[in-house]
């Protein structure tokens, strides 16, 4: 096996961040939502605590964003150029994760410093980051102080409207989770990703590792 460094510091502090800010987010939405149904705190708590958390996770986005653009590791996230490959590979990786993987068969994405997703995690990861999340933010925001943003809420519906595309996407990075967690499980070792993610190096198989020396 060799080691390579996948995810740098910031990224790293920027998923942990994340990961813990969405779950408590959802847990104090859950509790604004469902009133007089969950009572896991006082209602004025659960609404000061999630607009904070929302916050925080507001910037942390920024750190995300900062660190990509301003660093070559903007590379995981290139799209395939080439229709063809691009779908032929998704469709190589939906057999695996459907099928291949019960059999046995390897996984057909190498991990590399630069490629560091898989077809599906690549384009998966675009829409989440770069439309759901400034959306699902952009919602919260609102729904923060409807008064003060009272004409952009009215522009986009109404109340209503922003509440629902909140909510939607709020049950949306819900299931998101889940089945996150449920594919970082699907190393060559179910704490693999995990521990890839803590300690910024993933282990590769020598025979899929790139060429040059190990880091």
């Amino acid at each position: 096996m060799q080691r390579l460094y996948i995810n740098p510091l910031p990224v790293r502090i920027w998923h942990w961040t994340n990961a813990v800010g969405f779950v408590l987010l959802i847990l104090t939405g859950l509790q604004i939502r469902y009133v007089g149904q969950v009572d896991v705190m006082p209602f004025r708590a659960a609404v000061v605590l999630h607009n904070w958390i929302g916050f925080v996770l507001c910037a942390n986005f920024f750190v995300w964003l900062g660190f990509y653009l301003f660093s070559d590791k903007i590379k995981v996230y290139h799209p395939e150029l080439s229709p063809r490959k691009h779908f032929r590979d998704t469709f190589r990786q939906m057999v695996y994760y459907g099928y291949g993987i019960f059999r046995g068969d390897p996984n057909p994405h190498h991990v590399g410093i630069y490629r560091k997703f898989n077809p599906l995690q690549s384009t998966m990861y675009q829409i989440v980051m770069m439309i759901l999340v400034p959306v699902q933010f952009a919602t919260g925001v609102l729904l923060w102080d409807v008064k003060r943003f009272a004409s952009a809420v009215e522009w986009l519906g109404g109340v209503r409207v922003v509440d629902t595309v909140h909510v939607l996407l709020f049950i949306f990075f819900s299931a998101f989770i889940f089945v996150h967690v449920y594919l970082s499980s699907l190393g060559h070792t179910p704490s693999a990703h995990f521990t890839a993610m803590w300690t910024g190096y993933e282990e590769v198989d020598d025979a899929e590792a790139p060429a040059g020396p190990p880091a």
